[in-house]
């Protein structure tokens, strides 16, 4: 692998970026694999390259029926925080928060890493309960999270400036320091390049259609490119979990939901923080690095896997928005899409294996972006040793029988 650097960089403006290397291969399928991975996201693709790294099992192929970057992968808001409620989830997310800061250097690759910081709103007493229940689950794991006046909010964001007769006034916030912004689809390519230097084959328009079983296992996938035999056949398919879990005979209890988002023109630098206004149904904004505003909001209250939005929830978000931000009422909508989440009953990951000898499943319910790293590094473990990571012992699809589940309402603020 062509290692990048500022040094790279000039040689190659030298000769008009013409001998640059190829980013990843474009292999044919092999015969057989030790480990099929589907979903060529940041989760398929990072436990490819965790596998090699750390396992040292190579032989592995990540099959992605589009294009790298391609799906749910491209379409989220580049937001990572650790800001959670249960024991079970702060330290998965503080230890994904710690691997996104360390992976451009381990993958050669500017991932656009981003310290920001968010603060989320106290527009009640509801809410201030909520947050403080939060931060005290997070001190217990060192992570940071504080109260924060008034005056501190208008210093950081001089751009805050709601009206006295706001229907919720805004009291405090709560500040997680650390929270940081990613460049989304930079996981995904720079997780693919690092994993193909390392052999793995990374097979692109590579649909796959059935999952074969023999006496209780799995023995292979099928594909759109043919029958590839395989020891273990994992799945990360964001959005599309229930229907590649039914092809191994598995049901998974998960309901999928559209997560929509949109952004502005691009405009100068004036919000630096990610904002989260959580008394209006979770909206949140913060400015990209190329100068849009990005909006969101939770997930539409509806099951579908259409990778579309709704006018409502653009509605409701923007109105939350332009009360609190009155200034931004000029700015036009510049672009607007939606990607889909995999929402499991208590709002936390699945991370197991499955009662199909060899056939394991990554479920990342809201939290896909922010946790994959964690996820993608707890997943290679459980995949090479058959057990499960100790970061993700309480994630296990057992959790759903035995019914101590991971009830978790930090996801509702921001995904």
């Amino acid at each position: 692998m062509q290692r990048y650097s500022i040094f790279s960089l000039a040689r190659n403006a030298l000769t008009g970026h013409k001998n640059w290397q190829q980013v990843w291969r474009s292999p044919s399928p092999k015969k057989e694999y030790d480990v099929v991975i589907i979903g060529g996201g940041g989760h398929g693709l990072g436990a490819a390259w965790y596998l090699a790294r750390d396992h040292g099992i190579t032989n592995v192929a990540v099959v992605e029926k589009g294009w790298l970057g391609g799906g749910n992968t491209g379409r989220n808001t580049m937001t990572v925080r650790s800001n959670f409620l249960r024991e079970a989830s702060v330290p998965f997310h503080e230890k994904s928060l710690d691997l996104y800061h360390e992976l451009a250097k381990d993958l050669n690759y500017n991932l656009m890493v981003s310290e920001r910081g968010m603060i989320t709103f106290i527009q009640s007493s509801a809410v201030n309960r909520v947050q403080m229940q939060m931060a005290n689950t997070m001190h217990i794991y060192g992570a940071k999270y504080r109260m924060m006046g008034l005056d501190e909010v208008r210093r950081r964001v001089p751009i805050f400036d709601p009206p006295d007769d706001m229907r919720l006034p805004i009291h405090g916030a709560i500040h997680q320091p650390r929270a940081s912004m990613v460049r989304h689809d930079a996981v995904a390519w720079g997780f693919a390049r690092a994993a193909d230097a390392r052999g793995v084959d990374i097979l692109q328009q590579t649909e796959v259609t059935g999952i074969a079983r023999e006496n209780g296992g799995v023995t292979g996938v099928q594909t759109n490119r043919g029958f590839i035999k395989a020891k273990k056949v994992a799945m990360a398919v964001a959005g599309h979990g229930s229907v590649v879990a039914d092809m191994a005979g598995i049901r998974l209890p998960i309901v999928t939901q559209p997560l929509q988002a949109w952004v502005s023109e691009p405009i100068k630098p004036v919000l630096n923080e990610i904002i989260v206004i959580r008394s209006y149904h979770g909206t949140y904004l913060m400015q990209s690095d190329k100068g849009e505003i990005v909006i969101g909001q939770g997930a539409d209250p509806y099951p579908s896997y259409a990778q579309r939005g709704t006018i409502p929830i653009i509605e409701d978000a923007t109105a939350a928005v332009l009360e609190v931000f009155p200034s931004f009422e000029r700015l036009k909508l510049l672009r607007h899409w939606a990607g889909m989440l995999d929402m499991t009953f208590d709002g936390s990951p699945i991370i197991s294996k499955t009662d199909v000898k060899g056939f394991y499943v990554d479920v990342a319910g809201s939290g896909g972006f922010k946790t994959t790293p964690a996820a993608a590094k707890t997943f290679a473990h459980l995949i090479a040793n058959d057990e499960p990571h100790v970061l993700t012992g309480e994630l296990g699809l057992d959790r759903f029988h035995s019914g101590r589940l991971v009830p978790e309402g930090g996801v509702s603020a921001n995904h």
